[in-house]
């Protein structure tokens, strides 16, 4: 099952509206009372109208939303120049902090890379910083040293100094940041404005785009309405015109000169013919009963054809059946005379075989005692 949606409706409403033109604008082109030669000017005003008022909306629509780009382009820029800001100030903070907080001089390691390590010794034995002292030597512990005391005081201080700076530091940030925050606070207030704003003046131009499309239709409808009494009454009074002709007229008269042709008396013409004279239709009737008894004897010639060509063709077909029954007689009597020489033909050869058999045993008998006879001597 498909879903219908907004635009299938828009297009199926503007699909429609086009059908409806169309049809409308056929039936005034094809209204001959009606139509100017070399186009329709109602439909064209109509098409210049519709352009109008497409184009106000189309600009309208466009101008809003030039509106909003350019209001959204001066959001983007100022978006872009505070996240710039603030990635400058974090900078300059991050380096602030490391010029103040991170140098090299507070690391631990620093004494294995300091440059100036040489200059800053002291004699051997002389205080508690004596490089001779180192830990692997054992004779320097955590809490044994000349300044302790001193020392001790001044970490307390240093710690009390740095929680005050961190206090500081952290009222500042929450400052910064609910400065940050009011910003926004009122950039989005702005900002919502000008969309509340840019909103109201789409409404107020939807609402005179609407205002506009209602009354052209207003108007359309009323001089739709205009023109359909106009041609009403105007097909009342044609309708009432020709009535009164046709009334006058020859047409229902049933006059017969009117069908006389101006090309000769023999010829009519055809939309306005009432009929033949009944002198015409006589002679039609006479000329049809000569034609009729004209067939009739040519049927009858007809008939009187094929019954000579039905008996001569019977009388063909006895004589060909007659010869063909004299042919099988004589074929009959050839074929006995055949079969009765061929029966003596084969009896002369049973008789000449058995002969030559006959003949053949004697000479072989004769043959066997000659040699007889000489194996005997």
């Amino acid at each position: 099952m498909e879903v219908v949606q907004p635009k299938d409706l828009g297009q199926y409403s503007a699909l429609a509206k086009k059908r409806v033109g169309e049809l409308c604008r056929q039936k005034r082109i094809f209204n001959a009372r009606n139509r100017i030669i070399g186009g329709d000017t109602e439909a064209w005003d109509v098409q210049v109208r519709d352009q109008k008022i497409k184009e106000a909306t189309e600009k309208a629509r466009n101008e809003t939303f030039a509106a909003e780009m350019r209001q959204n382009d001066k959001i983007t820029c100022v978006l872009e120049g505070r996240e710039r800001r603030d990635r400058k100030n974090l900078c300059k903070a991050i380096n602030d902090f490391q010029q103040s907080y991170q140098k090299p001089e507070t690391r631990r390691e620093f004494d294995l890379s300091d440059p100036l390590s040489l200059k800053k010794d002291l004699l051997a034995w002389q205080s508690d910083k004596n490089v001779q002292k180192t830990v692997s030597g054992m004779q320097r512990f955590m809490g044994e040293d000349l300044n302790f005391h001193e020392r001790k005081k001044f970490q307390e201080e240093q710690n009390r100094e740095w929680f005050l700076q961190q206090q500081r530091e952290w009222k500042d940030a929450r400052a910064d940041q609910k400065r940050a925050e009011d910003f926004y606070m009122k950039t989005r207030l702005q900002f919502d404005e000008t969309a509340k704003h840019l909103q109201n003046l789409e409404r107020a131009t939807r609402k005179a785009v609407c205002a506009a499309v209602k009354e052209f239709n207003k108007s359309q409808v009323t001089e739709s309405a205009e023109r359909r009494s106009l041609e009403k009454k105007q097909e009342q009074e044609d309708n009432l015109a020709e009535i009164a002709n046709l009334l006058r007229g020859d047409l229902l008269s049933e006059n017969p000169q009117q069908a006389a042709s101006s090309f000769g008396p023999h010829r009519v013409v055809p939309d306005r013919w009432k009929g033949m004279a009944r002198a015409q239709l006589e002679q039609i009737r006479l000329v049809q009963k000569q034609q009729v008894q004209e067939k009739l004897r040519l049927q009858e010639e007809e008939r009187q054809r094929d019954m000579d060509w039905d008996r001569r063709r019977l009388q063909g077909a006895r004589a060909t059946l007659l010869c063909e029954r004299q042919q099988q007689r004589e074929q009959r009597d050839l074929r006995r005379a055949l079969d009765c020489s061929n029966l003596s033909l084969a009896k002369e050869q049973l008789l000449q075989k058995k002969h030559m058999k006959e003949a053949c045993t004697n000479h072989v008998t004769e043959d066997y005692f000659t040699q007889f006879n000489t194996k005997s001597r």
